[in-house]
């Protein structure tokens, strides 16, 4: 008998983009999207090891005080479940462990990269090694971007994608940056840059604004791990998953769906084949 694919969607502290994430998931394929608060996973009404699919997603957690999304990293890592032994960073670490998968979008991203969950490099997934920081710009950016997708990354989001994609940013940190050259060199190797911002025809990643919006290393704009089943990046894929969502949706004949839904309907897909 067929099991039923549920994703989880995260929220309280400042997220806002939830309904969103939600829609993408359950028109992507999966059965049940749950949008939980933060609050019903600590008082354990609500478990992670009851879902296939983690969505992490944009907004200002904590009104960003510390950092972008510090303080909910800090709260993750050593918060404990209620009625339980358990911190709740166990729970994520079985979600890992068990081969689901976990997406991180803007505020999101930010969360993943400042508890260590990415890179992860050798299944380390809580010891930061990279981070989104201020952009170069000084400014909050609010645009869309070419990104230009590696077919050789083991992200599980990004397969298929030819060239590129073209999503929505809109931050104020998202800078991204690496501990040493040691490890942006490790991340380039092994392709866990599933997404660079690029030129407009997905040739050559972008080192200038405002194709490159923030000013990142490397043009990074997405990472993922080893596995490719964690990943995270600044645009919002969530936000253009319909073609009436694309700034020139009345003066262009666009396809139906829009670039970002391709990540969900991966996701959905390899929960289907892998998961139940």
């Amino acid at each position: 008998m067929q099991k039923t694919t549920r994703a989880i969607i995260i929220t309280g502290n400042g997220t806002n983009c939830e309904m969103e994430a939600a829609h993408a998931c359950r028109i992507a394929g999966f059965d049940e999207a749950v949008i939980a608060h933060i609050a019903d996973i600590l008082s354990n009404e609500i478990r992670l090891d009851d879902f296939h699919f983690l969505n992490l997603t944009g907004g200002f957690l904590d009104g960003d005080d510390l950092g972008s999304a510090k303080a909910q990293a800090n709260r993750l890592q050593h918060a404990t479940v209620a009625e339980t032994d358990e911190k709740l960073v166990e729970q994520l670490q079985r979600f890992i462990e068990a081969g689901k998968l976990i997406l991180g979008v803007c505020n999101g991203f930010q969360l993943m990269v400042k508890m260590g969950m990415l890179p992860g490099f050798d299944n380390d997934y809580f010891s930061q090694k990279v981070t989104l920081t201020h952009n170069e710009s000084g400014r909050f950016q609010d645009r869309w971007c070419y990104l230009k997708a590696d077919p050789l990354s083991p992200s599980i989001f990004t397969k298929g994608i030819e060239q590129g994609i073209y999503l929505p940013v809109r931050h104020g940190e998202g800078k991204f940056l690496c501990d040493s050259q040691e490890t942006i060199n490790r991340i380039e190797s092994e392709h866990l840059v599933p997404l660079k911002y690029s030129d407009e025809k997905y040739i050559a990643p972008a080192t200038d604004f405002p194709a490159n919006p923030n000013g990142s290393q490397n043009s990074i704009a997405g990472l993922c791990d080893q596995t490719g089943r964690l990943m995270g990046l600044m645009p919002h894929p969530e936000a253009f998953v319909h073609y009436t969502q694309h700034p020139r949706w009345t003066r262009e004949n666009l396809p139906e769906e829009g670039d970002g839904l391709i990540l969900y309907r991966n996701a959905a897909n390899f929960v289907k084949s892998n998961l139940l």
